[in-house]
């Protein structure tokens, strides 16, 4: 194998294995977050007497794996430190440091093609990724800052909301559509993995430290603690919005992308706290019915509107479309890729053919004209005149 042909098919290998691990991490993560949350949800005053004098504030009865469980959980600290105690922070961790790594193999390493957008902002690839980094790091700074200025959550949930809306817009105007939703979703995840870095473990810490030096605790940490882990339940879901986008070309690639970002993070959020209410035991469902048709109602406002063609127009040839398909997508799409960085077309796809590209006209319509997804950060400099040549083309049937 060729040293040309080794760096994507080894990029190819990185790429797998992070998204992998970043996968599964995650996983982990989240399962614990929406396991602890519901568990402190459904926690009950204790029934016996002996258990709240030893500290006891709260138990639940649970039933899983053939089995029953009686779990209590402690006002503040038990009696004696327990041998062994088992953390919950390697999940967080692993998930942002893969998250990390994923993002600079993909978007920092290889900034040309998918983090600068020229025809969005003309950035230097340099300037892109120290733009992207500094925006994860000022996340959790004013984020943190804000929490400790403000006591209500609800504000601080509403300000975090509206910072999002302007980081979100501010994205699209600086980097390619589908890095910016990711962008978004990195600084969100930078928040949460920093909250378990910088807030909850060191308030786990300070509890054990004092049972240690046989003091007693400070309550403000648990708080904090419960408090930071409370924010990141809620972060979750949204969070998966960004990262599962790369598959969701007709939602980042729209005109109003940044606004349909932070539409499907918000009812995600109301959707995760319809689940909170229900470990709490309240019957919530117009939350998720709410939530429901605000994806429907979304859908509907998206939705493709295709252009008619006038009767009068001039037909475009499909010569035409095969020339500008040659130009503007072959370069990537094709069993011999020319772009640099590609080894294999992008899932398979090619159009080195007339059937090819007869046979995924609407593809091509879908991602090259509606959404303006394709080509990649606009490499091949593809104009709104040939997207218009293209679109109309498939709308008067697509012909050869």
């Amino acid at each position: 194998m060729t040293a040309t042909l080794l760096a994507p098919y080894a990029n190819e290998w990185l790429d797998a294995a992070l998204r992998y691990l970043h996968v599964v991490a995650a996983i982990a993560w989240i399962g614990a977050s929406f396991y602890f949350i519901a568990l402190d949800l459904h926690l009950r005053p204790p029934e016996r007497r002996e258990d709240a004098e030893r500290g006891v504030g709260g138990e639940v009865w649970e039933i899983h794996g053939g089995g029953f469980y009686r779990i209590e959980k402690f006002k503040l600290t038990p009696k004696r430190l327990p041998e062994p105690l088992y953390w919950f922070k390697w999940e967080a961790y692993t998930t942002w440091l893969s998250g990390f790594g994923l993002f600079v193999v993909l978007y920092y390493l290889n900034a040309n093609t998918y983090l600068v957008d020229r025809s969005v902002r003309a950035l230097s690839p340099g300037a892109a990724v120290g733009i992207s980094i500094g925006l994860l790091v000022a996340a959790w700074v004013v984020y943190d800052l804000l929490c400790r200025a403000v006591a209500s959550d609800a504000v601080v949930g509403v300000v975090v909301l509206g910072l999002t809306v302007l980081a979100a817009w501010g994205s699209t105007e600086l980097f390619a559509a589908r890095a910016a939703w990711l962008q978004i979703g990195a600084m969100l995840g930078t928040i949460m993995a920093a909250n378990v870095f910088f807030v909850i473990i060191p308030a786990h810490w300070e509890l054990v430290r004092a049972k240690e030096a046989g003091r007693e605790p400070d309550a403000r940490w648990a708080v904090r603690g419960k408090q930071r882990s409370v924010h990141n339940n809620y972060l979750t879901l949204p969070v998966l919005v960004a990262m599962l986008s790369n598959h969701w070309g007709f939602l980042y690639g729209h005109t109003w992308s940044w606004a349909i970002l932070v539409s499907l993070m918000t009812t995600l959020a109301i959707v995760r706290h319809y689940f909170n209410l229900r470990h709490r035991g309240w019957n919530a469902w117009p939350i998720l019915v709410a939530g429901a048709g605000v994806l429907a109602l979304l859908g509907w406002l998206i939705r493709p509107q295709s252009t008619p063609v006038a009767a009068s127009a001039v037909p475009v040839s499909f010569a035409r479309v095969q020339a500008i398909v040659a130009n503007r997508c072959a370069p990537c799409h094709s069993m011999q890729p020319t772009q640099p960085g590609f080894d294999a077309p992008p899932k398979g796809i090619a159009f080195d053919t007339a059937q090819e590209i007869v046979a995924r006209a609407q593809l091509i319509d879908q991602w090259a004209v509606q959404s303006h997804a394709m080509p990649l950060g606009n490499l091949t400099g593809m104009t709104q005149a040939e997207r218009d040549e293209v679109g109309a083309w498939v709308a008067q049937g697509a012909h050869r």
